[in-house]
């Protein structure tokens, strides 16, 4: 599937959740999963590293911007990091 502007924020959460071992679906049985579920420092830099160069090549940002909406993204949707 190509990443577009419509579904980067839905690829970028599976991405996440794929550093963990889990899914979409995991999220959906699991109610806890925003508490309960967390990333590694190591996980995060990862996820970092993988989601800033996506966000500027989807939407043409420039590196400040990518890692703004980078940020936003962790606020919004984010797991914790441990």
């Amino acid at each position: 599937m190509k990443i577009n502007r419509l579904n980067v924020g839905e690829h970028l959460l599976e991405y996440q959740f794929n550093l963990i071992g889990k899914t979409k679906m995991d999220a959906i049985m699991d109610e806890t999963w925003i508490v309960g579920w967390s990333l590694t420092p190591d996980q995060y830099a990862q996820f970092r590293a993988y989601a800033i160069p996506l966000l500027k090549k989807v939407f043409k940002f420039n590196t400040n911007k990518a890692k703004e909406t980078f940020e936003w993204f962790m606020m919004q949707f984010g797991l914790q990091i441990l």
